[in-house]
C-alpha cells in the first residue's frame, strides 16, 4: 500500500472512531473503602468494586473511578447479595412487590416453591411474575403436593402407574419452564400419603433436567432420624442433589438429636451422596394449626370432610386423643402457651394469641386436654396459621455451625402492620450476622455470608450469582457488621432489620440511607432446563 492510501485509510478510521469524549466510561459505579467478604468463605480484604450495568467487572485494592459514580462504603462490609433458598414469598409478594422485609436484610434472590406447594403450571405463575416490576430476583420449585393433588386429589392411597406416568409428565413441564427442581412436603397433605418409592420416580425425572431435591420432611419430631434417612434416600435413589429444608429437632424429648442427623447426612456424604439442608435460626416454627395438632388422616378429603369427621363422636374422640399427644410432646412444646396464632381469617383478633389465651377464652382451664377441645373448635371454624415453640437453642446452633447448612428464612412477603406472622420474615439473615456471629461467635463472618450466598447459589446451580468477582451479576448488599441484628420479635414481628446501608440488585441500588428506592431491577431466575 502506498504512503498516500495509508494516510488516507488513517483518517478515514480517525473520522469513523468515536472521540474519547464520546466514549462509554469504563465502569457506571464504583464501590471503593470495602471490606470486601466475596462469598466463597476467604478471608475479607480491603479494596474497590467496579460494576458496569448489572456486572461486576473489576475486584481490586484501588480502583480509579474516572467518570463512574462512587459509592463509598466506609470501611463496611461489602458481600454478595444474600440468595434465600427457602421461601413463601408468592405469599406477598404481587402486595409488596418491593419485598422490603428481605431487602433490608440483604436478600436479593428468593427462592419460592417449598414443602411441596407450587403453582401449577409453573410457566404461567413464572410469566406473571416476569410482568411484575419487583426490587428482588426470584425462581421457584415445583411441588410434589401441588402435582400428586391435581393427579390424584388428596386421597390417602397409592399412585397407579398411570398416575404416576401423568406426574411424571407434571414434573418435566415444570422443569422445562424453569423450576429449579423438586420440592416435597411430606409432612402436609397429600404428600403425607406418598410412598417414598412413588417421590423417587418423581425425583428421577427432576434428576434428567438438572434439577435438585428438598424436603419438608415427613416427621420432625419423633420420627426425625427415620425421615432424615428418607431425604437422603431420595436423593441417593432418585440420582439427584437432596436437601434436608428447615432442618430441626421438634419437641423436647427430641431435643439433642441433631447429633444424629447430622451424623446420617455425614455418613451418607462419605459414601458419595450430595445431602445438605438449610435452616433459619429460631426456637418455633410455623405452619398451620391443623397441619401442626392434626393427624394427617384426619385432614384428607378437604374441609368437608374433615369436618365430618369432627361430627362423628367416635373419630373426634381418636383426633382429640392424637391431638393431645402432638400438644404435648410434638409441635404444640408441652404447653398451650407455646402455641400462637400467627393470621386467622375468620376471626383477625386472634392473631398474636395463643393457644392458652384461646382456652381460657372458651371458658376452660388452659390444660392440654382442654387446649386439645380447644384447638377441634377452631379448625371448625376455619383454623389459623400458628407460630410454635418446640424446638432448643442447642439444636439450632449445632445445626447452623454444620458445614453443610445453609441459610433460609422459610418466610413470606407481608404486609407490613398485618397479622402476627413468624418474625424470621423480616430478621433470618440478619440475626445470623448479629446473634450467632457477632455475639455467639457460633460462626465466622466469613462463612455465615458462605452459608447466604455460594453455598445456595452452587446448590441453584446459579452460576452468575453469589460471588464478588469480575463476570457475575452484581447482586451487593453493604452493611455494618457491629451493629446488624434483628429487630423483630414473636410479640411485634413488624420490625425491619438494622445495620444495612444499601443494597444493590443486577447492578442498581434498591435500597439505601434507610429506605427502598424507585428502581425495580429484579428479575425471574430460571433452573438450569430453561437456561
Amino acid at each position: 500500500m502506498s504512503g498516500m492510501k495509508r494516510l488516507l485509510l488513517l483518517s478515514a478510521l480517525a473520522v469513523l472512531a468515536p472521540s474519547p469524549a464520546a466514549q462509554s466510561p469504563a465502569f457506571g459505579l464504583v464501590i471503593r473503602n470495602a471490606r470486601i467478604v466475596d462469598g466463597t468463605g476467604a478471608a475479607w480484604y480491603r479494596g474497590d468494586i467496579a460494576l458496569r450495568g448489572d456486572t461486576v467487572v473489576q475486584v481490586a485494592a484501588a480502583i480509579e473511578p474516572g467518570g463512574a459514580t462512587v459509592l463509598d462504603a466506609g470501611g463496611r462490609v461489602v458481600a454478595p447479595g444474600f440468595i434465600d433458598i427457602h421461601t413463601h414469598a408468592r405469599r406477598g409478594i404481587f402486595e409488596v412487590p418491593t419485598a422490603d422485609n428481605y431487602v433490608r436484610q440483604g436478600v436479593t434472590t428468593v427462592i419460592e416453591g417449598p414443602d411441596g406447594s407450587s403453582p401449577l403450571p409453573l410457566g404461567e405463575f413464572l410469566t406473571k411474575l416476569e410482568a411484575l416490576r419487583k426490587s428482588v430476583n426470584i425462581g421457584s420449585f415445583v411441588g410434589q403436593g401441588s402435582i400428586r393433588s391435581q393427579v390424584i386429589g388428596n386421597a390417602d392411597r397409592k399412585a397407579t402407574p398411570d398416575e404416576i406416568r401423568q406426574m411424571q409428565a407434571l414434573v418435566e413441564g415444570a422443569m422445562r419452564d424453569g423450576a429449579f427442581g423438586l420440592s416435597t412436603g411430606l409432612f402436609y397433605v397429600p404428600g403425607s400419603f406418598t410412598p417414598t418409592l412413588e417421590v423417587i420416580e418423581l425425583a428421577k425425572r427432576a434428576a434428567r433436567f438438572g434439577g435438585m431435591h428438598k424436603s419438608h420432611q415427613r416427621e420432625e419430631s419423633v420420627q426425625v432420624l427415620d425421615s432424615v434417612r428418607e431425604t437422603i434416600a431420595i436423593g441417593e435413589e432418585g440420582g439427584l442433589p437432596t436437601q434436608v429444608t428447615h432442618h430441626k429437632i421438634i419437641g423436647k424429648a427430641n431435643w439433642g438429636r441433631s447429633l444424629e442427623t447430622l451424623r446420617l447426612i455425614d455418613a451418607a456424604r462419605a459414601r458419595g451422596v450430595d445431602v445438605t439442608s438449610d435452616q433459619y435460626p429460631y426456637t418455633a416454627s410455623s405452619t398451620s394449626v391443623a397441619s401442626a395438632l392434626l393427624p394427617a388422616w384426619a385432614l384428607e378429603g378437604g374441609r368437608e370432610a374433615q369436618a365430618r369427621r369432627l361430627k362423628d363422636p367416635a373419630t373426634r374422640a381418636k383426633v382429640r386423643a392424637e391431638t393431645i399427644a402432638m400438644i404435648r410432646d410434638a409441635r404444640g412444646g408441652g404447653d398451650p402457651k407455646n402455641v400462637q396464632f400467627a393470621s386467622c381469617g375468620f376471626d383477625p383478633s386472634l392473631a398474636g394469641k395463643t393457644l392458652a389465651d384461646l382456652t381460657r377464652q372458651r371458658g376452660m382451664e388452659p390444660t392440654i386436654d382442654n387446649a386439645a377441645d380447644a384447638t377441634l373448635w377452631l379448625i371448625e371454624q376455619g383454623g389459623c396459621q400458628g407460630i410454635f415453640h418446640a424446638m432448643s437453642d442447642e439444636d439450632v446452633e449445632r445445626i447452623l455451625a454444620h458445614p453443610t447448612t445453609m441459610i433460609g428464612s422459610d418466610g413470606e412477603v407481608p404486609v407490613f402492620g398485618r397479622a402476627n406472622p413468624h418474625p424470621r420474615s423480616y430478621g433470618t439473615f440478619a440475626r445470623v450476622l448479629g446473634m450467632y456471629v457477632r455475639d455467639k461467635k457460633t460462626l465466622t463472618l466469613e462463612e455465615a455470608v458462605r452459608k447466604m450466598t455460594s453455598f445456595p447459589a452452587a446448590r441453584l446451580k446459579l452460576t452468575d450469582r453469589g460471588i464478588l468477582r469480575p463476570g457475575m451479576k452484581a447482586d451487593i448488599v453493604i452493611f455494618d457488621p457491629a451493629t446488624v441484628r434483628d429487630t423483630a420479635t414473636f410479640e411485634k414481628p413488624h420490625a425491619y432489620a438494622e445495620g444495612f446501608t444499601h443494597v444493590l440488585v443486577n447492578g442498581e441500588v434498591v435500597f439505601e440511607n434507610g429506605a427502598i428506592t424507585a428502581a425495580r431491577p429484579g428479575r425471574v431466575l430460571y433452573g438450569p432446563a430453561k437456561r
